[in-house]
């Protein structure tokens, strides 16, 4: 629903962010001390009161859905950086145990780890950040799989080695699915519907307490419309893990394919 959005630099999105709620607060300031207010019968105290705990209670209640959005972007990023630095971490120690199989075997699988890791770089990276997924990846891991279940054991030291890299490469598969579903992930369209709306809904209320003079009013509102596309920054900055300019870098990997797998 925002990948136009996301797709944005961060000081472009932050401008249009702050252009259009500013913009729709100015413009609707205007429209309601022009037109609308003179009309109603806002001067009295019943009706103050009435509408700055109407007022109130909106921004406290858009408020919490903005900061608990926030919370969780937020906590979801943290925790595809981690799945991203546990499959880097995965592949290095399946390559250090496959430093244990005979040479023909070694040499074999780890070059088609060298392969995986090289796609993840240069391919899959690439198609996450436009929201793809792509099969490659998956037929490198079969090639590993398949060579891995066909190597049989000839020593009780072999068994052991055999057995912690079966065990490193069901991480590594555990921490690739992990990384292929957060590809697609972002908040659900019903949320947005939330907080973009409802931040326009918010500073519309909030010009229904008219001030004496409309430059302070035009201030004050202008410092919450700003604030709110502060708090919306973040979330559109963050929604998306593998997409704009905050996705996350295959830095990772590249380390491990610099230190392990350079020839």
């Amino acid at each position: 629903m925002i990948d136009f959005l996301v797709a944005l630099p961060l000081w472009l999105l932050a401008v249009v962010l702050n252009v259009w709620l500013m913009g729709f607060a100015l413009l609707c300031l205007f429209v309601l001390r022009r037109w609308l207010l003179p009309r109603l019968h806002t001067k009295t105290d019943a009706a103050f009161f009435f509408g700055a705990a109407v007022m109130q209670s909106c921004m406290v209640l858009y408020g919490l859905v903005a900061a608990l959005t926030a919370v969780s972007v937020w906590q979801k990023y943290g925790q595809v950086s981690d799945v991203v630095s546990n499959e880097a971490v995965a592949i290095a120690s399946l390559w250090r145990d496959l430093g244990g199989y005979p040479q023909r075997e070694r040499d074999a699988m780890r070059e088609v780890l060298r392969g995986y890791t090289s796609q993840i770089i240069n391919e899959a990276w690439p198609a996450q950040r436009q929201g793809r997924i792509l099969r490659q990846g998956e037929d490198w891991m079969d090639r590993l799989q398949a060579q891995l279940f066909a190597f049989e054991p000839a020593s009780v030291s072999q068994q052991i080695i055999h057995a912690e890299t079966l065990s490193a490469y069901n991480r590594l598969t555990q921490a690739r699915r992990q990384r292929v579903d957060a590809v697609t992930s972002g908040l659900p369209a019903v949320m947005w519907f939330a907080l973009l709306p409802g931040a326009m809904g918010c500073l519309l209320l909030s010009l229904f307490i008219r001030l004496e003079d409309p430059r302070f009013e035009a201030i004050l509102v202008c410092g919450l419309a700003g604030f709110m596309a502060m708090v919306l920054f973040v979330i559109i900055s963050l929604d998306k893990p593998f997409q704009g300019a905050m996705s996350i870098p295959p830095d990772s990997y590249q380390l491990v394919y610099d230190q392990l797998m350079r020839r």
